[in-house]
């Protein structure tokens, strides 16, 4: 059975509860317009069900092997580009960004093994998630995961209309690859960087994305 993510029950419970109490006043005081109050127990159903589905939190068991990386996030890659990374991999990085739908699940994985080194989370703006800035500007979490053969950073991006993303790892700890890392409410972008030095890309640009399944990248033969 599909488990729920605990930080979706409030609006799990909550759409129904609001809708009906909604529904009983307009039948209290406008009987006449009983079908508003049926309008908004349907809605009420309807959000409940939606919560329940996006809150969902499949088990994901990583298939690959130990030089391969797997998708922080579930979606559709956006890009693959190269850039500097000069606060936290201080480096010539390759970013690939992975952006979700509503439907997809929003329950974020642990692309490698390995021990956090920072986890923190930067106020900032919100420019929509298509544009590049974004990944810069935006408020947004990181989280920097360093391993026996390299390191990677994960980051979850704020839209400019859903504004929470939440993270539940702590600097210091142990992570395996396909670990839960966080989850997006609602949020629609994640992009992870690799040394560029250290590792290839193995998706493009459209290619679908299962979180803690899908390999996105490898370490390059004869790398770290």
């Amino acid at each position: 059975m599909t488990k729920i993510v605990k930080d979706g029950y409030p609006l799990i419970v909550g759409i129904p509860v609001v809708c009906a109490v909604a529904a009983m006043i307009v039948t209290t005081y406008a009987p006449a317009a009983l079908w508003v109050a049926w309008i908004l127990y349907g809605l009420g159903l309807v959000g409940c069900l939606f919560m329940l589905y996006f809150f969902r939190d499949p088990e994901r068991t990583p298939v690959c092997g130990p030089d391969e990386f797997v998708s922080g996030a579930e979606g559709v890659v956006r890009s693959v580009e190269f850039i500097d990374e000069p606060r936290f991999l201080k480096c010539p990085a390759v970013r690939i960004s992975v952006f979700l739908n509503p439907f997809n699940v929003h329950v974020n994985r642990v692309p490698m093994s390995g021990v956090v080194k920072e986890a923190g989370y930067t106020p900032g703006r919100h420019l929509f998630t298509m544009d590049a800035r974004s990944s810069e500007y935006n408020e947004h979490s990181s989280i920097l995961i360093e391993g026996e053969q390299t390191r990677c950073l994960a980051r979850q991006i704020v839209g400019p209309v859903v504004r929470r993303v939440v993270y539940w790892l702590e600097p210091g700890q142990r992570v395996e690859k396909g670990q839960r890392l966080g989850m997006m409410k609602f949020g629609s972008r994640m992009d992870v960087y690799f040394p560029a030095a250290e590792v290839e890309a193995t998706v493009k640009r459209g290619d679908p994305m299962v979180a803690g399944v899908t390999v996105m990248a490898r370490l390059k033969k004869g790398g770290a």
